[in-house]
This record gives C-alpha cells, structure tokens and sequence, in this order.
C-alpha cells in the first residue's frame, strides 16, 4: 500500500498502516507521495520509504501496489484518486469523496470500469460506539448532532460543511434511511474565509428530523449525536466512545399526559428529557421516572482509523462492497452542497456580504 499525502492527517494513515504491518496483518506501507519537502523528509525517516512529490513518479517506481489511501486536500481529491484507480489500485479516499458531484460520479465511473474498491472515509462510520448502537436501530425521527471544534489553520480549503459537519450528515443519512425533503442552513465566516459555524435543519421524506450543528471556532471540543425513537432516545459520545439509552419500558407514572405521550412517540425535547432524567422524574424524587430505564450499554474498544483501514483491507482482499460505499459517500457530499447552497441564499437574504466580504 502506499498514501497520498503526508499532512494532518495523512500522517494517522502512514502511523496505522505501519502498525497493522508490524502486527502481521498482511498489508506492507511501501511508499507516500507528498510535493512538500519537509514533511516528505519526515515521513521518509519515520517510516524509512521512498517518498515521491508526485503520483507520477509513484506509478513510475512500479512498486506492485495493490491499494492507496488518498489523503490530500479535497480540491486535489479528484485528480489523484481517477490517476490510481485507472492504475488498477483500490482506493480509500479520505472525506469528502470529491469537491463535487461531477468528480464524485467521475470516480465512481472510474471505479465501477476497473472493478475497484472505492472506499470514502467516513471515519464515525467506524467509531465503537457507532458500531454498537446501529444493529439496535429502531425508527429514529428527530436527531440533534453538535460537533465543535477549537481552531487550527488546517482543512481550510474547505468550509466547515465538508471540514467536520460531513461526518454527522453521513451518520444521520444512513440511519434515517429516507431521501431528503427540506434543507434550511445559516452559516458564517468568522476566522477564515470560508463558513466556520453552520446550523441546519434538515427533513426527510420519512417525516424525520434532523438539526446539525458545527464550529471549527468553538472554545470546546464536542462530538455527540442524539435521537429519538419510538418509546426510546439514544445519546452517542463520539469523542468518549460512549452510548445512552433511555427507554420508556412501561406506564410512566408521574408525568403529566402530553409529557407522556410526547416520550412514548419519541417526539420529547433532548433538554428537556435531560432535564426530567436529572430531576429523577416528575417527582423530583432520586432516580429514574417509573418506567423509565437508563442503560450504558457496552461498547468494544478500538481506534475508529485502525477499525476503518482493517474494513477496507478486508474488501480489498475478498472484493465484498466496502462498509461505507462511494455512493453513500457521494450522497454525503450531495446533502452538503445543498447545505452550502442554502447558506448562501440565507447570506443573501439576510444581507450578510459584510461577513463574507470583510
């Protein structure tokens, strides 16, 4: 295998290719490709292979690659990964797929002509907790995603759509299960050029809704991502690797009828659930509600990188469709750009040229 690009994250794949090779997991890192010098200089010592400036020069070396990670900047999406795939590797392509739908569905042809696995890396797919909760999937209808970053002058080529809030859009596409009907989003610059802080509100064909917050310009780090459910709410702790599930298993006794209703259709606020589970209840009393059930169900350890290279490995070698597929990928970049685009008629409409001009 070799990886394309050697930045912020490409170092995390060259780290964890390296470590499954050591542990005898039959993959061998064999080169990189990076134009910058200095972090050429440094991934050739760390890991003590050739690293090239260009994909050229990588196809050029004929080192009997069988499959490449592609891990530079987004713009550079495209013209990197249709070069390997028309070589004939197997790709894992770091999210987002492409910079847009034309160059997603170019991949995408490329890869269906050559019979290559085409795996976007939609990293929270792989997450433990994630992992744990979606075989217990009921019928989610309302989903509240934060993810919140501080700072870093890195991914900047991108918005905070793409950058971070693509993770949630992929997440919540594949457990609601339900093309989109509406999307609302209003989004800024604040330290960069490009949108930092996004909040959308996005509904499905289903009747499910879904809000998405993120910021790249938080004081805090945040990654959670909560639903309701029929008679059940579900708190994921992507950062923690933890889950929460809140069940009505029975007649609530002590709430009042529209709070009871409310919880059973799983049309319950999330703070004010949060609220009544930290009041112990209509009562007030210590502990949950009657009927109610508050449950931490376990959760397999594991690195959600290494989770994610293992799974692409694994369709590599037996050609099974990879878990999160390029078209579920594309759809992920789809609702995004759509996101974009109703920002900014919301910028338009609100007279917000002094944000993005300034």
């Amino acid at each position: 295998m070799a990886v394309a690009g050697a930045g912020a994250f490409g170092r995390n794949h060259l780290r964890v290719l390296r470590e499954l090779e050591t542990a005898g997991m039959g993959a061998a890192l064999v080169a990189a490709v990076e134009p910058d010098s200095a972090r050429a200089a440094e991934a050739a010592s760390a890991y003590g292979i050739p690293v090239f400036d260009s994909i050229d020069k990588l196809l050029a070396a004929d080192l009997k690659l069988d499959a490449a990670v592609v891990a530079v900047p987004t713009v550079h999406h495209h013209a990197v990964a249709a070069a390997l795939l028309d070589a004939r590797l197997d790709l894992m392509v770091e999210k987002p797929l492409a910079a847009s739908l034309a160059e997603a569905d170019d991949l995408i042809a490329r890869a269906d002509k050559h019979e290559r696995i085409l795996q976007p890396g939609h990293l929270e797919r792989f997450n433990p907790a994630v992992l744990a909760i979606e075989p217990r999937l009921r019928r989610p209808m309302f989903f509240e995603a934060h993810r919140l970053s501080i700072f870093t002058p890195r991914a900047l080529d991108v918005d905070v759509v793409l950058d971070l809030m693509i993770h949630d859009l992929d997440i919540v596409l594949t457990f609601a299960n339900s093309p989109v009907r509406e999307v609302r989003a209003v989004g800024l610059p604040i330290l960069s050029p490009k949108v930092d802080i996004a909040n959308v509100r996005v509904e499905f064909e289903s009747g499910c809704v879904a809000n998405f917050t993120a910021s790249r310009v938080s004081t805090e780090r945040v990654r959670k991502l909560r639903w309701f459910e029929p008679r059940q709410y579900v708190s994921v702790d992507y950062a923690r690797r933890e889950l929460l599930v809140i069940r009505m298993d029975g007649a609530v006794s002590g709430l009042p009828p529209e709070l009871a209703a409310a919880l059973a259709t799983g049309k319950l606020d999330a703070a004010a659930l949060a609220k009544l589970a930290a009041a112990g209840g209509a009562s007030g009393a210590a502990g949950p509600a009657p009927g109610l059930s508050f449950a931490k169900p376990e959760v397999a350890q594991g690195e959600p990188l290494k989770l994610e290279i293992e799974s692409f490995l694994d369709s590599v070698r037996t050609r099974k469709p990879p878990r999160v597929t390029a078209r579920q990928g594309r759809a992920a970049l789809e609702l995004a750009l759509e996101i974009q685009a109703s920002m900014s008629a919301h910028a338009v409409r609100a007279g917000l040229g002094d944000f993005f001009n300034a």
